[in-house]
């Protein structure tokens, strides 16, 4: 898993549809789209593959020393390839992101990756660099995103949600009848989800808001789609409805996937 070099002539960054590629065969992708973001997609499929020598010797080149005694102390197989891909996406994305728009970067190992340590937002991945991260994994993928301001990101395996789930996420008869609404009534429902989880990582909360505070209003054929902030969410960010947010949500290589940044 090779570092990440920066192109010399540097092309005009394509929007999320054309940017967003999930390959499980391949380890590493960057992506640049406009913005500005980077996308890192790693592949927890490859990870899955390699023997112990060779996650050992990627480990040796894109962790600190504090990091790999903290992947040490993972015992399960699932939950250690899970971490170390998704502290490889967010170096990666970091890594690439300032070589494309700084023009300089420190190596992968030297970007410290931390999280709120507590509060509402406990949790939210953090950098040692002047810009904004976003984590998300699901199955065989971990997918970070990096930009200049606050972004919330969330990747979900495409499948058949549980009953409480689908009658959470799904339109109340009368409501779906409305004719503004009938974009979101044809989002699939783990697209959905996905939508409401980019917005509350957005804010760093998480699940700790519940997903019912975002009201989904408009989903567009190009992707992005339109979010309303109900009086849960207000009350912990009151300018949320007077805010412009940028909002794209896709089904990507069976997976749903979400992204809203400002």
């Amino acid at each position: 898993m090779s570092a990440v070099m920066a192109s010399s002539a540097r092309a005009p960054a394509p929007g999320l549809d054309e940017s967003v590629i999930l390959d499980p065969s391949r380890p590493l992708r960057i992506s640049h789209a406009r913005g500005p973001l980077t996308i890192a997609v790693v592949s927890i499929a490859w990870l899955r593959e390699r023997d112990d020598a060779v996650r050992s010797m990627i480990e040796a080149r894109h962790l600190s020393r504090d990091e790999i005694a903290q992947a040490a102390e993972l015992r399960i197989r699932k939950r250690r390839l899970e971490w170390l891909a998704g502290r490889l996406a967010i170096k990666h994305s970091v890594y690439a992101y300032q070589q494309r728009h700084v023009g300089v970067s420190p190596c992968t190992r030297g970007i410290e990756v931390s999280v709120v340590p507590d509060g509402i937002r406990a949790g939210k991945p953090t950098v040692n660099a002047p810009v904004e991260v976003g984590l998300s994994h699901s199955s065989d993928f971990a997918v970070a995103a990096c930009g200049p301001r606050a972004l919330g990101i969330d990747i979900e395996r495409s499948r058949q949600v549980p009953p409480m789930l689908a009658e959470l996420l799904t339109l109340a008869p009368e409501t779906a009848q409305d004719p503004r609404l009938r974009s979101v009534d044809a989002m699939p429902l783990s697209l959905r989800w996905a939508c409401k989880e980019a917005v509350l990582k957005h804010f760093g909360f998480g699940l700790r808001v519940d997903t019912r505070e975002v009201e989904l209003i408009r989903w567009r054929p190009d992707g992005r789609f339109s979010w309303h902030a109900g009086p849960g969410l207000r009350r912990h960010v009151p300018w949320a409805d007077d805010t412009r947010f940028d909002s794209w949500a896709r089904e990507v290589s069976g997976y749903s996937m979400a992204l809203v940044w400002q």
